[in-house]
């Protein structure tokens, strides 16, 4: 098919959904489609086999734009939705393939052009948006009867986890519905030089974050939970990997605070391509995300390095992990503690949960395994379609 891709992301950075988007994009084009990928002016020029990347206008004030609702993201939405209509009348499309928010002007697309539309559902957007900016609350039920439109009008939903694939069925249990999980983001030939361990002084036991430092990823909670644990465990080191400028002032300023600076060390952003460099080095991996209902990419990629994964026991994580592959605990200091030193004392543990979380990649979050789901949901699409 002639696909018209809707990722209305800065394009491309190493973080979530620009990642995803390219998998989504090199796998569709490696299945025959031809591929128009259209994304905000902002990001870093790269080539990907197959696909004709597209940005809208570039715009003068409007950069760093952040995951998430914001005026920013809101005006580069616009000059996307824009850009649209020069491509849809220079190429025929069979379909578009609507990322996100995108799926709105799918909507709109489908009604004037009659252009059937996929939904890649990253995320309950109205959950997310409330969840960010709390006065919106009253907005809740209309943003909900949107989504809900965007659902049952479109010929197909790929939600990225359990939680959201149940509310697609419940909303259109009729609807084409396939799961389509992220996956494990690590290179089998990483090789580095950065031995944290010795460049930072550590000697004990070292847990490690990966990722930006937004407040629903809970990293006040991890280190609220690491004051409570070095009560009962000196030997404890936290390496947090990834963040802005800003979040990392931020929390530099917090670890001031608590008194966590022999023990809490932030390091920014690392290349993605590196990732199982950094992973390998932890004795124990932590995602303490306290909101949200998507399963972070990272936890592919924790599952992927054998490393033992301690995560807060709500939806966004139980979806795919289980005690089998992670210790969980509730959202609360003494209990990330407890995690904390459950682990570091208990190292054959450690190995039986990584080993166990590898199998487990290997069997429903590997590329292979998101290929075939991704094919088989296109070759539906298709027959129905009568393409």
């Amino acid at each position: 098919m002639n696909i018209l891709l809707l990722a209305p992301q800065p394009f491309y950075q190493d973080r979530g959904t620009p990642i995803a988007v390219k998998l989504l994009a090199q796998t569709l084009a490696r299945q025959g489609h031809i591929v128009h990928l259209l994304v905000f002016s902002e990001g870093v020029d790269i080539q990907l086999s197959g696909v004709i990347i597209h940005r809208h206008i570039r715009l003068p004030g409007l950069a760093d734009i952040k995951p998430g609702l914001s005026a920013k993201k809101i005006v580069c939405d616009f000059f996307l939705f824009l850009k649209t209509f020069s491509l849809i009348r220079k190429h025929d499309f069979d379909l578009i393939h609507a990322v996100e928010e995108a799926v709105f002007m799918a909507i709109v697309l489908q009604k004037i052009f009659n252009i059937p539309y996929v939904y890649d559902m990253d995320s309950c957007m109205s959950a997310q948006i409330v969840d960010k900016f709390p006065s919106l609350g009253f907005a809740r039920r209309a943003m909900e009867w949107l989504e809900k439109e965007a659902i049952t009008r479109s010929n197909g939903v790929l939600p990225v986890c359990r939680s959201l694939e149940e509310m697609v069925r419940n909303h259109a249990p009729d609807i084409l519905t396939t799961r389509l999980e992220d996956i494990t983001l690590l290179e089998r030939n990483e090789d580095g030089t950065e031995d944290l361990r010795q460049e930072l002084g550590i000697e004990g036991t070292l847990l490690m974050y990966v990722g930006n430092l937004a407040k629903y990823q809970g990293i006040d909670l991890l280190l609220a939970g690491m004051v409570e644990a070095l009560k009962h465990r000196e030997d404890l080191v936290l390496v947090l990997i990834g963040g802005s400028v800003e979040e990392l002032g931020f929390y530099k300023a917090r670890r001031k605070e608590l008194n966590l600076e022999a023990k809490v060390f932030f390091c920014g952003p690392r290349p993605v391509t590196m990732l199982g460099f950094y992973l390998s080095q932890a004795d124990i991996l932590v995602s303490p995300r306290t909101q949200g209902n998507n399963t972070p990419m990272k936890i592919y990629s924790y599952l992927d390095s054998g490393k033992p994964i301690l995560a807060t026991d709500l939806p966004t994580h139980t979806q795919v992990l289980d005690e089998r592959i992670a210790c969980l605990v509730k959202p609360v200091a003494e209990d990330m503690a407890r995690g904390i030193i459950e682990l570091a004392g208990d190292e054959a543990k450690r190995q039986e949960i990584g080993i166990r979380a590898k199998q487990r990649v290997a069997d429903e979050y590997s590329l292979p395994a998101f290929e075939r789901k991704l094919r088989t949901f296109y070759q539906t699409l298709q027959v129905r379609l009568g393409l």
